[in-house]
């Protein structure tokens, strides 16, 4: 009997994405085969990057994920709640990433709640390493407006995304 194919959700904003997203990414490979990248749209939040441009970021700098784990890595954009995107996805697992005590509270919320609404799916949370835990993009956004070097915290090509968003 083929082993399943287990596929795991992994939601955010992705706006734009870090080296802390792509270290949860990578890491997920360890947990399931395929991983597909829910990038929320949220009409009452103002990206600063376009769903599009968020895909595309994420499509191009996840390859070399794939290429090494071999992670089957598929971007999606879903509107609503992540529970019924993930369901869509045929995910079993959803992945979210911790940095800190204040995430674990938020998280183990928003999991028990998800847990109600589609018991079929569990939460699988992954602390962030080291190097990235103090990585978020608000920050790395605000840190980009003020002039400064974003190299530490985003891969180039969404770097450049982010300049010329903020040129804009």
């Amino acid at each position: 009997m083929a082993a399943m194919t287990r596929t795991g959700f992994y939601p955010g904003s992705f706006d734009p994405i870090t080296f802390g997203h792509l270290d949860i990414i990578a890491r997920s490979a360890r947990v399931v085969d395929k991983l597909v990248v829910g990038v929320g749209i949220h009409e009452g939040k103002q990206a600063l990057l376009t769903a599009d441009q968020r895909v595309a970021l994420i499509e191009a700098v996840t390859r070399p994920i794939t290429e090494h784990s071999g992670l089957k890595i598929a971007v999606a954009t879903f509107k609503g709640l992540a529970v019924e995107a993930a369901k869509q996805a045929h995910a079993t697992v959803i992945i979210r990433g911790l940095r800190d005590s204040s995430d674990f509270d938020y998280e183990v919320q928003m999991a028990q709640m998800n847990g109600s609404l589609a018991p079929e799916l569990e939460t699988v949370f992954l602390a962030a390493s080291q190097a990235t835990r103090m990585i978020a993009s608000s920050l790395v956004k605000q840190i980009a407006r003020m002039g400064g070097d974003t190299a530490l915290f985003l891969p180039s090509e969404a770097q450049a995304a982010l300049r010329a968003a903020l040129s804009r």
